[in-house]
């Protein structure tokens, strides 16, 4: 854990690992039917987070679920909030940005014109069912 976003709020202990992080958002994106979830390893790529996070909703309404369950169940579970979030309103693309780890959840169309698992093509890559 290298950027402290797995620490409870407010308490400065860590809950969860940067690995673990990307591995809960993964099974919380399933749980909300997410489709075709790809954790991205960019450890010593990029300075600003270890993990991405990249999750496919069918509309914008299952993306907006998918942000909410990934939220709510770290809030609940964990007792983490993200630094940040983007793109809510809309719900093409909601980033969630947990700094060790920042999720991605796209509608399809957001996600074939982004194309981020092709601009990480060479971070070491698990696809989660």
């Amino acid at each position: 854990m290298s950027k402290g976003a797995s620490q409870q709020a407010g308490s400065g202990e860590a809950t969860l690992t940067a690995e673990e992080l990307a591995g809960r958002i993964a099974a919380i994106a399933s749980d909300k039917k997410a489709a075709d979830i790809r954790v991205i390893d960019v450890r010593g790529l990029l300075s600003y987070t270890d993990f991405l996070v990249v999750c496919t909703g069918n509309t914008e309404r299952q993306t907006k679920a998918i942000h909410d369950g990934v939220h709510e169940e770290l809030k609940r579970g964990e007792g983490l909030i993200p630094r940040r979030v983007e793109g809510l309103r809309d719900s093409r693309w909601i980033l969630l940005d947990y700094l060790d780890c920042i999720c991605h959840v796209f509608t399809p169309e957001a996600r074939s014109f982004y194309r981020l698992e092709q601009l990480w093509g060479e971070a070491p890559t698990t696809t989660v069912e």
